[in-house]
């Protein structure tokens, strides 16, 4: 009797967990779709070749992303053993290619417009200029593709300046990254609630550390904005 309850229960739960995944607005496919044209070409040829469809609840295509076969980053055996986090990576760092379908916001509220970007790894200076403005110290900047010359990662201020060309105002265009663990990223590429409307495709990145390959978690908010902004 005990067994059949147990049973009962591990199927209400599994049916549970699937309802509240079907319950979210966004959802994430993977594809084999060509990179964006406008590209250059060692941009195009440093991408996997999976791509991401983030579509809203009636299938509509929101934005294609593509992100990096692998990332060169420095680490030490015991942050390797603990987990690696987006600052084992240089700033400026090219994590991959976003194309959005049309017009959307960034993390400030800031007008993107349909298009093809790249995207660039970026720390929030720490400046006094924007405590309280997000959650976590780490984003992605989004440039404007054609701006974009090569994979090599570039210098904070040269980013910055190429990104304000994505947001048409003095301030760059961003998109939130959260913290993800290998454990939370999973096997697939999924989107995420993680509250106050952000919703976030999480997945692993490969990363080359010396010789040895890892994975890295990666959580980029899609949806959602800054309250301080």
């Amino acid at each position: 009797m005990l067994h059949r309850y147990c049973l009962a229960v591990g199927v209400v739960f599994i049916v549970a967990v699937s309802a509240c995944a079907a319950d979210l607005p966004y959802s994430v496919k993977e594809a084999k779709t060509a990179p964006p044209e406008g590209l250059q070409e060692a941009i195009a040829k440093a991408l996997d070749e999976r791509s991401y469809q983030f579509v809203d609840a009636k299938g509509n295509l929101l934005c294609e992303l593509w992100f990096r076969k692998e990332v060169s980053a420095k680490a030490t055996p015991e942050q390797v053993k603990n987990g690696l986090t987006y600052r084992e990576l240089p700033e400026g760092a090219l994590l991959g290619v976003v194309s959005f379908a049309k017009g959307t916001t960034d993390y400030r509220k800031q007008k993107i417009k349909a298009g093809a970007y790249t995207l660039r790894l970026g720390f929030r200076p720490e400046n006094g200029d924007h405590v309280g403005t997000a959650p976590y110290n780490d984003f992605c900047l989004l440039t404007p593709a054609a701006e974009d010359k090569d994979v090599a990662p570039i210098t904070a201020k040269d980013l910055q300046e190429r990104s304000t060309k994505a947001s048409g105002t003095a301030h760059p265009a961003v998109l939130l990254l959260f913290p993800v663990s290998l454990k939370d990223a999973g096997a697939a590429a999924k989107v995420v609630d993680k509250g106050d409307g952000h919703f976030v495709l999480t997945l692993k990145m490969e990363l080359k550390v010396g010789d040895q390959k890892v994975d890295l978690g990666i959580g980029l908010t899609l949806i959602g904005v800054s309250s301080g902004a």
